[in-house]
């Protein structure tokens, strides 16, 4: 009897295993939504349009961007959370939506890892802090001199509240101990573009956006978010070399609904790897403010889970209160 049932055991996981990976054969069938939860024009618009450009190629189906902005993340991903876990929708996150605003909002909707397929985290993405050129700093001592010199006058420009651009600049306000007023956009682009501008005197981004300003001379780069200096920007040096504790990186990556099947989760993350990690993928990457990374799902839930811990100490240094 036990044999049997033995024996009636194996062959059910025999037959689980080929639906399995049947099912990941089958996917996509039809076109993949990718949730952005930024407008367009920002790092997480325009390398979810390349990316999803390589995966059609990949896997024979249309990937699709949808923006859905609004609440620093909340909008895209709480509409993630409520789509069908079929492998139709995905969403393009970061460690600023994804973990900060459990601690920059009282009441957040979602809560990663456990409402999320965690599919692959692709990169590690630093910032760099840029001025106007017409404001006459080209080092962050300079811009020192300018902010004690005009208290209550100065401005950052943020992603939004809570995000790690806005928890980056007041890291740096408090260490320097200036008395600067936080300005928050929805989505970097148009932070940038205020920067600029004239209409807000610094901002800490990241590279997809600020690099074309930079190249092109409309926005000046005093140092780098990170261990590492930027490799396109060598010459910026890091913050932490400055003495401003702001080593912490952060990250991008691909998620999906809970209940999302296991096969199409790890084809989907699979594609994403092979895609990122070759030498051209590497390169476009680093061009688009990403140092190319690929992991699989139950890497990048580990990475997750770490570094919640990690944003919570520094949230509670920094001293910001939850809106």
């Amino acid at each position: 009897m036990l044999f049997k049932s033995v024996r009636h055991l194996g062959l059910l996981l025999m037959m689980a295993l080929p639906a399995g990976v049947a099912l990941a054969q089958a996917w996509p069938n039809r076109p993949v939504k990718i949730i952005v939860p930024y407008p367009p024009g920002g790092q997480t618009d325009i390398v979810s349009r390349w990316l999803g450009e390589k995966l059609q190629v990949a896997l024979g189906q249309p990937f699709i961007v949808d923006n859905k902005a609004g609440a620093q993340g909340v909008v895209g991903i709480s509409a993630l959370k409520q789509s069908l876990p079929d492998g139709y929708t995905i969403a393009y996150v970061n460690s600023s939506n994804m973990i900060i605003n459990k601690f920059a909002m009282s009441k957040l909707p979602y809560d990663a890892p456990d409402d999320f397929e965690m599919v692959n985290q692709i990169g590690m993405a630093a910032l760099g802090m840029v001025v106007a050129p017409a404001l006459g700093t080209k080092t962050v001592e300079e811009f020192l001199r300018y902010a004690r010199a005009n208290p209550g006058k100065t401005s950052f420009a943020s992603f939004g509240i809570g995000s790690s651009s806005h928890l980056y600049g007041e890291m740096f306000k408090s260490a320097a101990k200036l008395d600067m007023v936080h300005v928050p956009y929805k989505g970097a682009a148009p932070a940038v573009q205020d920067v600029i501008a004239g209409n807000a005197t610094m901002g800490i981004h990241d590279f997809a956006t600020i690099g074309p300003q930079v190249q092109g001379g409309r926005a000046q780069l005093l140092a780098v978010t990170g261990p590492k200096r930027w490799p396109h920007f060598p010459a910026a040096p890091t913050f932490v070399e400055l003495g401003f504790p702001l080593d912490l990186v952060g990250w991008n990556g691909f998620v999906a609904p809970k209940g999302t099947p296991r096969a199409v989760v790890d084809r989907l993350s699979s594609e994403i790897s092979k895609i990122i990690q070759t030498p051209e993928g590497r390169a476009k990457m680093l061009e688009l403010g990403l140092l190319a990374t690929g992991t699989t799902s139950a890497e990048f839930t580990d990475i997750v889970k770490r570094d919640t811990v990690r944003w919570a100490e520094v949230w509670k240094a920094a001293g910001i209160a939850p809106q």
